[in-house]
């Protein structure tokens, strides 16, 4: 889990700053400011590489979380997000099952992975970077996350998300050298604005 990752992602809160170029009037953040909740459709994707070729690659199907959007400060922005890792999808119920376990996850000791941003940085018109503490398997650890602007309207706000993040660090170490240490996440995530 490296740099840039992208639970609980985050960088959601780079909302405002400007929208994409194909839209005719970029949003400020006192437009997109409030509170989002996110949305089922997102997608929270991961892989993780391994000598020789291959690897596993995935999606998690249960999320929760939000974002409040600071329209004065993007800094006092914050990002909120679990994942369930009983929800990893691989496409092989044998992957699946070993992810779930003691060696990996452990599911049923630790069912929530969470994330929550303790800084937000602007990094361009429609970029953040969002620092956080990330917490897996009962081990906290700062990761930071890239998230990219992409859509925008009065009720709905996307945002590409990604980052590394070391697995080890988390007691996830089994495989490595032959499985990357390294989990890359690849994150659309969508939120709805709060009435």
């Amino acid at each position: 889990m490296t740099r840039y990752i992208g639970t609980h992602f985050a960088a959601l809160l780079v909302v405002g700053l400007a929208a994409t170029s194909a839209q005719a009037r970029a949003p400020s953040l006192d437009d997109a400011a409030g509170r989002y909740d996110i949305d089922a459709s997102s997608q929270i994707n991961f892989s993780v590489a391994q000598a020789g070729g291959g690897g596993i690659s995935g999606k998690f199907g249960k999320f929760s979380g939000s974002f409040q959007l600071d329209g004065k400060d993007i800094r006092r922005s914050v990002v909120e997000f679990a994942l369930f890792p009983d929800t990893v999808q691989t496409g092989e119920p044998r992957i699946e099952n070993f992810l779930k376990s003691n060696a990996v996850f452990d599911t049923a000791n630790y069912p929530k992975i969470v994330f929550r941003s303790t800084k937000i940085t602007q990094t361009g018109d429609d970029t953040a970077v969002i620092e956080g503490n990330l917490t897996a398997k009962g081990t906290t650890k700062i990761e930071h996350f890239s998230a990219k602007l992409t859509k925008w309207n009065r009720r709905v706000i996307s945002f590409h998300i990604e980052g590394d993040i070391f697995r080890g660090r988390y007691n996830m170490a089994v495989g490595i050298p032959i499985y990357s240490n390294v989990v890359q996440f690849d994150m659309t995530v969508n939120g709805q604005r709060r009435q």
